[in-house]
């Protein structure tokens, strides 16, 4: 028989009673455990919505642990307790329909902050004690002044009962005096204690200003101190301490003795150690994470004038598809792998390796020759990642792309050294990876540059920053304006006019290209009409458009072309759409269908750089083209005199084969009078190129037009 499953704020209540029957044996209170889990009740909820909340906040585990230390749960073990409580129930209990792999790492986080929040609450606990003892230390000082046997018994209870080390001293340094407390904390041996003077008790890790500030108080100039000091215990071990350190007057002011206090603060260091450890190292490899790193780099950016560093940033070539076919375990085990690796390939001293995230390391190498040593760095990592890796049977050929920067302290800040590096890296990956490049400052402006017009361009299309420049389209057979191409431009704020090479492939890349086609071909086509309207005696011009790949996918495009043309009042006949011929190579019939839909409405089709794609001339057949643009590359040897004849019988054929199809041919960049004759004679229908006119603006293709109409 089953009832209604539970609500949040039962399950809420059953963690709490979990939690209180665990650390209720080991608490110093004087609650029952009903009551003990009452006032855990509202500690528990606010876990609770620390771990579902939107976003993690460390307060909410800081303020938990401290809480505990409020409830007298001060013990060591109810804080073990606590967290393998939070670790076996939080999530069960209180994480409800989330992702359970999130959940159980912001469980983990929280209790990260619960362990901070308890031992700092734990710290400041025991040092208003401290305070309150040396307090009453010194308090018993001035009455031993005034009634020593009275002060005697009062500060012997103090001495004796405190749960810290207490230690007297004279000014020579002898040790006269200490509490059970301090003997506990050097294992026990009075002699192995007394038998010693105060100023060997020295230690690797004192801090600079530790035996400064002894000096000046066995002299008199200081009354106390407070530092942070470790000892060596008998058995060689480190103990470290919170240690303050007093001077005690005579009745005459005169100095006499040192009183030292010490907290034992062992655990808590080594507590605070495994945190950072944990908060700079990467989980899953165990290398330094992209926080240390960057206390490194920073270090190694900003030292000395004579010092130098090199950075190598590797990403591995092909790591998702890894991830996407044997899942994301192998690629885990695979990083692991890497890891160690690039760690046998950094053991000198100043050279580390860390994990930045996903599948990028960066090796960090420092010293005065880092440009010859960062080389080597990069060498032996690349050799490194050579053997395959063994991952449930199969052999992984591992591939890197890897971005060197390597230069003078002092020049670059971290970020900038650490995004010079990023673009170096993926300019070695588009090289084609497995590989290493060296850091260039014009490459790297470029790509920062890059990076700016593309997030500047769909701005630039709201604001109107482009606008199109026309070339006129000539016949050969009697030199008339035929049309123009429609070239778009850029009009930049900062770089100036931008060509189509500078941001068209930016365009495609985002998919800003669908939009900003749309408007080009709006935009002709309203301009072919208003030269039709305007000049209507020298004949109908044609405008010829430029198509991407990313706009013959795009499924509006057949839509789109009618109701421009539509709106616009321009016939089908007098357009001219250009695709490239690299675009159609291998083109499916889905691909090819919105060409066909627009072919048969009299939409001209042009295949552009016809000759660069090296596709097979048997497809023409097949492609619903009806003009083919001879690439400017085959009539570059008709510019001397006399032509190239292997181009002569290059453009010859394909003149011939186009027309045998019935394909007209254009020819771009045409530059001088003898090609352009050289071209009639071989058959060309139409040409454009400087000869005839550069891109303008439209009003240069009107008087072009007169004059060829007038004569």
């Amino acid at each position: 028989m089953t009832g209604e499953p539970d609500g949040p704020e039962d399950r809420l209540r059953r963690f709490a009673t979990i939690w209180s029957r665990a650390v209720f044996p080991v608490a110093s209170t004087s609650l029952t455990r009903p009551e003990l889990e009452q006032q855990l009740l509202p500690l528990a909820r606010g876990l609770s919505d620390a771990l579902k909340a939107r976003t993690f906040d460390a307060a909410a585990g800081q303020t938990v642990g401290a809480a505990l230390v409020a409830a007298h749960c001060t013990d060591p073990e109810a804080l073990s307790r606590s967290l393998d409580c939070v670790d076996a129930y939080l999530v069960l209990y209180c994480g409800e329909d989330g992702h359970q792999e999130a959940l159980r790492t912001r469980s983990a986080r929280l209790q990260h902050a619960m362990a901070a929040g308890f031992a700092g609450a734990l710290r400041e606990r025991t040092l208003a004690e401290q305070e309150a003892i040396s307090q009453a230390a010194l308090n018993a000082r001035s009455t031993v002044a005034e009634a020593l046997h009275a002060s005697e018994a009062r500060f012997r209870a103090v001495f004796e009962g405190a749960a810290i080390g207490i230690g007297i001293a004279d000014l020579e340094g002898n040790i006269l005096q200490v509490n059970g407390a301090l003997l506990r904390m050097f294992g026990g041996s009075e002699q192995g204690v007394r038998g010693r003077k105060v100023p060997e008790w020295t230690h690797p890790e004192d801090a600079p200003q530790v035996w400064r500030l002894y000096e000046e108080l066995v002299r008199g100039e200081r009354e106390h101190y407070h530092v942070e000091k470790a000892f060596y215990r008998p058995d060689g071990t480190a103990l470290w301490t919170n240690l303050t350190v007093s001077l005690l007057r005579d009745a005459d002011g005169r100095p006499q003795y040192q009183l030292a206090l010490m907290e034992d603060t062992t655990e808590r260091r080594l507590l605070n150690l495994r945190l950072r450890y944990e908060a700079t190292h990467d989980a899953l490899t165990g290398l330094p994470n992209r926080t240390l790193f960057f206390e490194r780099l920073e270090k190694a950016v900003s030292g000395g004038n004579d010092q130098r560093f090199g950075l190598c940033y590797l990403d591995l070539d092909g790591f998702k598809t890894i991830n996407d076919s044997l899942g994301h375990a192998a690629g885990d085990r695979l990083l692991v792998e890497v890891a160690d690796r690039l760690q046998s390939c950094a053991t000198a001293p100043g050279e580390m390796v860390a994990r930045l995230g996903g599948d990028e390391f960066v090796a960090l190498t420092t010293g005065p020759d880092t440009e010859r040593e960062v080389d080597a760095l990069a060498d032996r990592i690349m050799n490194a990642l050579v053997t395959p890796v063994r991952i449930d049977g199969r052999e992984l050929t591992v591939r890197g792309s890897i971005g060197i920067v390597e230069g003078p302290a002092g020049e670059r800040g971290p970020a900038e050294v650490l995004r010079s590096a990023d673009i170096t890296m993926y300019r070695a990956k588009s090289a084609g990876g497995n590989r290493f490049e060296l850091a260039d400052p014009e490459a790297d402006a470029r790509a920062i540059t890059r990076h700016g017009l593309t997030t500047a361009l769909p701005a630039a299309l709201d604001r109107g920053e482009f606008f199109i420049e026309y070339q006129p389209l000539v016949h050969l057979g009697d030199g008339s304006v035929h049309g123009a191409e429609a070239l778009v431009r850029w009009l930049h704020p900062q770089h100036g006019v931008l060509g189509p090479d500078r941001f068209i492939p930016l365009a495609e890349h985002t998919g800003l290209i669908v939009p900003l086609g749309r408007w080009v071909l709006e935009q002709s086509v309203r301009q072919a009409r208003q030269w039709q309207e305007r000049h209507a005696d020298s004949g109908p011009l044609r405008i010829n458009v430029n198509l991407s790949p990313c706009q013959l996918t795009h499924p509006g495009l057949v839509q789109d072309t009618v109701d421009i043309l539509e709106r616009e009042g321009l016939d089908a006949e007098a357009l001219c759409l250009e695709v490239t011929e690299s675009a159609l190579i291998g083109a499916d019939d889905d691909l090819l269908k919105p060409l066909r839909r627009l072919a048969e409405m009299g939409v001209d089709i042009a295949l552009d750089d016809f000759g660069t794609g090296y596709s097979n001339l048997a497809n023409l057949r097949r492609l619903p083209v009806s003009i083919l643009k001879l690439d400017r590359s085959f009539t570059q040897g008709m510019q001397q005199f006399p032509a190239d004849p292997v181009d002569l019988k290059i453009v010859e054929g394909i003149v011939s084969l186009a027309h045998s199809l019935d394909l007209a041919v254009t020819v771009e960049g045409v530059e001088t009078g003898a090609q352009a004759e050289q071209l009639r004679i071989l058959g060309c229908d139409t040409a454009q190129g400087w000869y005839y006119a550069r891109p303008g603006p439209p009003e240069r293709l009107h008087e072009l037009a007169l004059v060829d109409a007038t004569g």
